[in-house]
């Protein structure tokens, strides 16, 4: 087993005790409860056909372990989502079945990139649409800023999304102040995350404005943070003739399957890190392993649908044991051996997709 060593993200302290001093520039404004609900409620949504693995999981396990809102996991369709670019979620409502629970609509709909039809209206850009309408604040996360801004949301306000979309989004969004240089953006109710990783701040400061800056720095000490700055460099990300180079050359190369065993009450937001990361050096694929079939419910209440099971004749020969530590460090972590299986410049490449601002 390669030995992991486990670095603080963006090199901040795990301290018990850690100084909260750089603020966010952002402000999001506190909720304002309505409907005579006790917590908001948070609808996560995505496609079945393909919805960003930690773009999905990170907000979703993050609201829910603040114990500050009903969080709940939507799909487009009924049957599990698909994730990208690995594992298998059971959604807990449908796009439909939410409506006839909430007809009044969420508090905050957070949407990760999906796998949609360009430039073409779907059940999802419209459902999108009319959650904005009933009065609910529409959080992208990453390219999730493409289906929002499609939905009109973003229109004549600022946001960000992914850096490599960024041309994309400034051609076909024009009506937009597209932002750089910054983790996410509020403007309102319309907010906006940079590239995946970018959701951890995000969603740190979602849980301080609905349940104020004492429960997001525990939330963020649990996760082994001690800050939600919105500060960021985007122009270290940019593609050129050595990123292609690599992806070519790992994409010709052997691929070898990566087995996540996984268990009841696991940490999703270390699991989703770990997954997306192994699946994106285009070397190597990660799988879930679990003892039985059927729904595993993570530390959040997520419903995992394991990819294999122990004893399968199928089981990947690599397994590699579930992060013990605070759920941010896993990232380090997994590119700790990324790095180690398949070279310094893969774990770079997997930085790279995720925008995940790390010495290299």
């Amino acid at each position: 087993m390669i030995t992991r060593i486990a670095v603080a993200w963006l090199a901040m302290s795990t301290a018990s005790n850690p100084v909260f001093a750089a603020r966010p520039t952002e402000h999001i404004d506190a909720h304002d409860a309505r409907f005579g609900r006790a917590r908001p409620v948070v609808a996560v949504v995505g496609e079945n056909a393909g919805t960003e693995l930690a773009d999905f999981v990170i907000p979703y396990g993050i609201l829910s372990r603040s114990g500050a809102a009903e969080v709940l996991a939507v799909a487009t369709q009924p049957g599990p989502m698909q994730m990208r670019p690995a594992l298998r979620l059971q959604p807990d409502l449908t796009l439909a079945s939410f409506d006839e629970r909430f007809p009044d609509g969420a508090d905050y709909v957070i949407v990760p990139a999906v796998m949609t039809t360009e430039k073409k209206p779907s059940a999802l850009v419209e459902w999108i649409r009319n959650q904005s309408t009933k009065g609910a604040s529409i959080v992208s996360i990453c390219d999730g800023a493409l289906t929002v801004a499609e939905a009109g949301v973003f229109k004549g306000r600022r946001a960000t999304g992914h850096w490599a979309t960024y041309s994309r989004r400034k051609r076909d969004y024009p009506d937009t102040q597209w932002l750089e240089n910054t983790r996410y953006v509020a403007d309102g109710k319309a907010l906006s995350s940079a590239g995946v990783t970018a959701a951890i701040p995000l969603s740190l400061a979602l849980v301080e404005a609905i349940a104020g800056t004492e429960r997001a720095m525990t939330v963020a000490r649990d996760l082994g943070l001690s800050d939600w700055n919105n500060a960021h460099d985007s122009d270290q990300f940019h593609l050129g003739p050595g990123v292609y180079l690599i992806a070519i050359r790992n994409w010709l190369l052997p691929r070898q399957e990566i087995g996540l065993p996984v268990t009841e009450g696991m940490d999703e937001i270390a699991l989703a890190l770990t997954a997306d990361a192994f699946s994106r050096t285009y070397r190597s694929r990660a799988y879930t392993v679990a003892e039985f079939a059927g729904p595993v419910r993570t530390r959040a209440g997520l419903a995992l649908l394991p990819d294999r099971v122990k004893g399968d004749d199928a089981l990947p020969r690599y397994l590699r044991e579930p992060f013990e530590g605070r759920s941010t460090q896993a990232l380090d972590a997994a590119l700790t051996d990324i790095a180690a299986l398949y070279g310094r410049s893969t774990a770079n490449f997997v930085g790279l997709q995720l925008e995940y601002p790390r010495a290299r």
